[in-house]
């Protein structure tokens, strides 16, 4: 008899718990990141390929070289002076179809050749930026893995 007196009160502990986690601080803002610094950041000068870390392979060197160009009109273009490719590129902020949508930043690459390049297509979640040094991530949807880009400012 005593557990069925001690019920309610259970009830009612659970119920203001509950109610103590709901706060009028939650951050439900859609409102999403701009891509304008990040854009005139890559704008400015040629950048080089300091890491990529293809799902804990370190390919890094099969850009050893190379300069980047982030062109207007999203041109992306890398040279090392006897080669030239050519791909695109964009900043886009997150939206609910991106694997990680947190109102964040996309640098999105994209190249169709040499395999090595076209390894570098995707939507790339920023890390961090400064006017030298752009840190980028991906977490693949499919195999899980984890790869790691980043470019310096030459």
């Amino acid at each position: 008899m005593k557990i069925l007196k001690l019920i309610p009160v259970l009830i009612c502990i659970f119920m203001l718990n509950v109610a103590s986690m709901c706060s009028s601080d939650d951050n439900n803002s859609n409102s999403a990141a701009d891509p304008t610094p990040v854009i005139n950041t890559v704008n400015q000068g040629t950048w080089k390929i300091t890491l990529y870390n293809d799902s804990g392979t370190i390919k890094t060197s099969n850009f050893t070289g190379y300069n980047f160009t982030f062109g207007s009109g999203s041109a992306l273009i890398a040279t090392n002076g006897s080669n030239t490719y050519n791909g695109t590129w964009s900043v886009t902020s997150s939206n609910s179809n991106d694997d990680n949508p947190n109102n964040d930043l996309d640098f999105n690459i994209g190249f169709t050749t040499p395999a090595n390049f076209a390894d570098l297509t995707d939507d790339w979640d920023i890390v961090t930026y400064t006017s030298t040094k752009i840190q980028l991530i991906d977490v693949s949807g499919g195999n899980g893995g984890t790869d790691y880009l980043t470019f310096e400012k030459n």
